[in-house]
């Protein structure tokens, strides 16, 4: 019995590492929910290039303009485009079946990918495409090899590729992968590229939880209170046992 037991984990731990793919360093998403011009200029990315195919429908309008101090007649006139009220979600009108026919399998919701996947992993999958010719869509993902997702951001970026070049190894000139770069025929250049995306990022992070800092300055206030009242505690402890010890 113990071996079957023993065999059964091994197989799902195998099955696990292999589905997680090749392992890739992932970069640290320069997250910070303070920031609200980066979380605004996030939501704008989201409603301008995802929001095509990917929903968010766990949260409303109303939600993110407030949170994210925008006032609600310049939300609705940049950031609704299709009639939608204020107090609904942020849906969009894509079916899924067409988007099963199109993409393969229907984009997934994405209120929650920051959890899910991590901002680490989130900002390193978008800055990590790269030229295919032989992906339905002309580009592929380091992150995520065979994605079935076009790289919805490359008129900002350019088309990246993956560029070699030749160096020294042993006394030998080799061609060696030198990274992912782009041929320069996007609208910013690779650091305001980069600041784009950890905007969308930071955007996406704040869906996945919009009560986070909240529940960190309240955490610390509980923090704070149990530390009073352990101390309160403690020396009511000693006066009540003064007499017995």
């Amino acid at each position: 019995m113990i071996k079957h037991i023993f065999s059964a984990a091994l197989l799902c731990v195998s099955a696990s590492v292999f589905a997680s793919g090749p392992a890739v360093h992932l970069d640290k998403a320069p997250i910070d929910l303070t920031d609200k011009a980066s979380l605004q200029n996030g939501a704008r990315m989201f409603q301008n290039y995802c929001l095509g195919c990917h929903q968010m429908q766990y949260q409303r309008y109303a939600r993110t303009f407030r949170d994210l101090d925008i006032p609600e007649d310049i939300g609705m006139e940049n950031l609704m485009f299709t009639g939608e009220k204020v107090g609904d979600h942020i849906k969009n009108n894509m079916a899924t079946k067409d988007a099963e026919k199109w993409f393969g399998a229907a984009p997934p919701d994405l209120t929650n990918v920051a959890r899910v996947r991590g901002p680490d992993w989130l900002y390193t999958y978008l800055r990590s495409f790269y030229a295919d010719p032989s992906r339905p869509f002309g580009v592929n993902n380091e992150v995520f090899p065979m994605v079935g997702m076009p790289h919805v951001l490359q008129e900002l970026q350019g088309m990246p590729y993956k560029a070699h070049e030749t160096r020294l190894v042993d006394g030998e000139s080799k061609e060696v992968y030198a990274g992912i770069k782009t041929d320069g025929t996007g609208e910013l250049t690779s650091e305001e590229y980069d600041r784009a995306v950890a905007d969308l990022v930071n955007y996406l992070e704040y869906v996945g939880e919009p009560t986070k800092l909240e529940a960190r300055a309240l955490g610390t206030k509980v923090m704070v209170f149990l530390l009073i009242f352990f101390v309160l505690a403690y020396l009511l402890k000693k006066e009540y046992w003064k007499d017995v010890h």
